[in-house]
């Protein structure tokens, strides 16, 4: 009998921790059966010091064990091999004396083949049987009670026999439906990533277009339209992101690479990503400026903070709302409170179920399928951070997320948040290599129209002229992606020229193949405001500089100088 390949290989889920657990409670329960029986003649002493043999030798072991898995609780080969081997010998010798007072130790046989084989999975209950019946044997050639009852020794065999294929053959069953349901699970993430990749392509062009639209000169009511063609597109395209990030956390690949962080920039990063969606709703947003660093994967925790203040803004529109800091327990909590309606208490249970939404009858219509604060949940565990909800109906919610590990303090500049100011790009000199056409036009364009001087290529140009930036697509066609248009054009150009990466797939697992943390990496369909904040971040310390050499020389130190 085979098990199947997915037999766990680590003791992480505490499934030896608790079997050493038992296996003392076992001895409690059997040192006084044996004293008893003792003590009412029902042993011998020949017996009764054989017996007392076993548990001067079984009880150090156990308890020896016990301590190893708290102590190395990974798996361990050695260690099992020493624990079932004791198990099966220990259970064998004490059945083997005794006469008939050592019967009721068969359960404790029994017990061991199906715990054993429930908690390490089928093959070692197929090797918990072989070990049974040969310890039967073993009890039937030296116990003179069982010798002389062979029936019963063919009943308990035959027991042990029949009972664990039963189990074994629902054990397969359970193993059988688990990794279709796991297969299953795994074609819907894979669905679910590639059809928000195609679909946010064709998003992500027409947000651009519309971005050209707003400064095109349009009349009054025009920009009303494109008021409303942009509010839809952020919708779909908060929707899109939702779906990405359910996907990428159902694989199982997220993997948090921490980082030092002043908290105050993550949070004036995710108010000003939201500036544009807050205004048009009329909601505020007012930061309590913080001093401190954690150490946190970026990345993740704006993700899970972005999501925390836009459900904030779908249920509270026109309200303000606070972002803080406070200590809790020697770690730094970050709050989020709004003064919209509040969550009763039946609901509270439920808001981070994914696809749950606190609705009642008569309500009005909210975007969203409820995927923003299950995100937050699953993000959460994987940051090893926890998340808190307190709310009043009718008076607002708090949302904090607890446990970042606060690291050397950084005292950061108190900011007010602000708009992002016009565009200062102008005569700003970029390569864009974009592989779809009406991406590459409608990226070309906003930035034409905001000054910038654009070279625009569908694949990497062999031809680079003089540039300050780089924007590329990842996926790029012809099995090259973004990682190496970054290395190609920088070798052309001589010097490590700043690059913009926008990619449709999982943002960590494109930063993890370009290797760059000061590559930033932006998700389609993304917003202009996003592209306008990162080009701001790299030119508008540098407005002092007046050349386009000194500018390239700000943007990157390890450009040579220029004489």
């Amino acid at each position: 009998m085979q098990g199947p390949a997915q037999e766990p290989q680590i003791s992480g889920d505490g499934t030896e921790r608790r079997q050493s657990a038992v296996r003392l409670y076992v001895i409690v329960i059997v040192c006084p059966y044996i004293l008893i029986a003792y003590l009412l003649g029902y042993l011998s002493e020949r017996d009764a010091r054989m017996l007392g043999l076993y548990l001067i030798v079984f009880i150090p072991l156990a308890i020896q064990i016990f301590v190893w898995v708290r102590i190395r609780p990974e798996f361990s080969v050695t260690r099992r091999v020493v624990s079932i081997t004791i198990d099966w010998v220990g259970v064998t010798w004490n059945m083997s004396f005794g006469e008939e007072t050592t019967v009721p130790f068969f359960a404790l046989l029994l017990w061991i083949t199906l715990g054993t084989g429930l908690r390490f999975g089928s093959r070692y209950l197929a090797l918990g049987v072989c070990l049974s019946l040969v310890s039967l044997g073993v009890v039937w050639l030296f116990n003179p009670f069982w010798h002389s009852n062979a029936l019963m020794v063919v009943t308990f065999a035959l027991t042990l026999f029949v009972i664990p294929v039963y189990v074994l053959i629902l054990l397969r069953r359970v193993e059988a439906a688990y990794a279709a349901a796991r297969e299953a699970n795994v074609v819907k993430s894979r669905f679910l990533a590639q059809a928000s990749h195609d679909l946010r392509q064709p998003i992500h062009a027409i947000s651009l277009f519309t971005a050209c639209l707003r400064v095109s000169g349009l009349q009054t009511k025009e920009l009303e339209l494109v008021d409303n063609i942009d509010r839809s597109l952020a919708s779909v395209s908060r929707l899109f992101k939702s779906l990405l990030d359910i996907s990428t956390l159902d694989s199982g690949k997220v993997t948090p690479v921490s980082e030092i962080v002043a908290i105050n920039e993550v949070l004036e990063d995710v108010a000003r990503q939201n500036c544009d969606l807050l205004q048009r709703d009329g909601t505020s947003v007012v930061i309590v400026p913080c001093s401190l660093s954690v150490s946190v994967d970026r990345a993740l925790f704006t993700t899970m903070l972005q999501n925390v203040v836009n459900n904030a803004a779908k249920y509270a529109p026109g309200q303000a709302i606070l972002i803080g800091c406070r200590r809790r327990r020697g770690r730094l909590s970050v709050e989020v409170i709004d003064s919209g309606p509040g969550i009763s208490q039946a609901d509270q249970a439920r808001v981070f179920d994914e696809f749950y939404q606190v609705r009642k009858r008569g309500d009005r219509d909210v975007e969203g399928v409820g995927l923003g604060l299950s995100i937050v949940r699953r993000v959460a565990a994987v940051l090893e951070l926890t998340i808190g909800l307190q709310s009043i109906p009718g008076k607002g919610t708090r949302v904090h997320i607890d446990g970042l590990v606060i690291v050397d303090q950084a005292r950061l500049p108190e900011k007010r948040l602000q708009a992002s100011p016009a565009v200062p790009v102008g005569g700003l000199r970029v390569l864009l290599v974009e592989d779809d056409q009406a991406v590459l036009l409608a990226t070309a364009s906003l930035l034409r129209r905001w000054g910038c001087i654009v070279q625009a290529a569908p694949s990497i140009p062999s031809l680079v002229d003089e540039c300050d930036l780089l924007i590329t697509d990842y996926d790029l066609g012809d099995g090259m992606t973004g990682t190496e248009c970054i290395a190609n054009v920088r070798r052309f150009v001589g010097w490590d020229l700043p690059a913009v990466v926008m990619t449709g797939h999982d943002a960590s697992r494109v930063r993890e193949d370009l290797k760059d943390s000061s590559v930033p990496v932006l998700s389609k369909p993304l917003q202009p405001a996003e592209l306008r904040s990162v080009i701001l971040g790299m030119t508008m310390r540098a407005k002092s500089f007046t050349g386009s050499a000194d500018l390239q020389r700000f943007l990157s130190p390890l450009q040579p100088p220029v004489h």
